[in-house]
């Protein structure tokens, strides 16, 4: 018996890479799965993929970002299966510019699939997660959002995509606060793994360029495990967390905490900070932080 017997998930923009990684591996685990792209093929695909394992799955080619469509993902979960137990959040695409450079096209384009395209299906999972509680019925529902590296630490000429990444791990945060008394936790993950996405940034997709005689480090399959284990019961205290995955290393990762601080009981003068510069860097360098974590 897998650890998800039983369980309903719906997964965003599985048709390919991480999300298809996510889809069959929440299957696999013994997890009804609601298989989204906007893509048919490859999301009906995935779908026979499980169907022949002996999973159960059905395809939704909704658009995350739109507010009813994305209303329709989550109904259909609970209307096919039943119940929903698990949303993971995953779709997306590049639009990578400097910011110099960045069109307004591009900027709204990457953060609406990305940041509306998590929060809409979350808005209407945890309206469901909160009905079912209020309604006297045990919940135990699992937000699983997909922020980056870009959005922890930025990158240069993803303006648009680090602001969303970041926007997502901001609203996990919101999310784990506001629904923990319903009994739903929401974590993020930050995958370094090679996906379409990539290729733009250097990465080939290509299957002949992936090692042969050892383990790939890259492959973005590399990152299920962890989705599988935040969606399990044995997850159910871990909330508001992010998680670097990449190959057989899963880093968690503390954002945002104080570094450093100085203090005095009157308003600061500017030539005051001034002095005071050296005292509040003491220990840390004042330029940006690097990237991201070290190999």
């Amino acid at each position: 018996m897998g650890a998800l017997e039983g369980k309903v998930a719906v997964v965003t923009g599985a048709g390919r890479g991480i999300g298809r990684g996510e889809a069959l591996l929440l299957a696999a685990e013994g997890a009804a799965v609601v298989v989204n792209d906007v893509d048919p093929g490859p999301v009906e695909q995935v779908a026979k993929e499980i169907e022949d394992l002996g999973g159960k799955a059905i395809v939704q080619l909704a658009d995350v970002a739109d507010w009813n469509e994305a209303q329709t993902l989550i109904a259909s979960a609970v209307d096919t299966f039943g119940d929903l137990h698990i949303l993971v959040n995953n779709a997306g695409f590049l639009r990578d510019k400097m910011s110099f450079n960045m069109d307004e096209e591009s900027f709204d384009a990457v953060i609406r699939v990305h940041l509306k395209g998590h929060f809409a299906p979350s808005r209407w999972a945890a309206a469901y997660w909160r009905d079912k509680a209020k309604g006297g019925q045990e919940t135990a529902g699992r937000i699983i959002n997909t922020s980056s590296e870009a959005g922890l630490w930025g990158n240069p000429g993803q303006s648009n995509y680090g602001a969303a990444k970041g926007g997502i791990y901001s609203m996990t945060l919101v999310l784990a606060r506001e629904l923990r008394r319903y009994g739903v936790t929401a974590n993020a993950i930050a995958p370094r793994a090679r996906t379409r996405m990539t290729e733009s940034l250097g990465g080939s997709f290509d299957p002949s360029q992936r090692p042969t005689d050892a383990f790939d480090t890259l492959d973005p399959d590399n990152v299920a495990p962890v989705v599988g284990w935040l969606a399990s019961d044995a997850a159910a205290g871990v909330s508001g967390q992010v998680f670097l995955v990449t190959g057989g290393r899963v880093h968690l990762i503390a954002a945002l905490e104080e570094a450093s601080g100085i203090r005095k009981d009157q308003r600061w003068t500017v030539d005051e900070l001034i002095t005071a510069q050296a005292e509040l860097f003491a220990n840390r360098a004042s330029t940006i932080p690097p990237f991201s974590v070290a190999e």
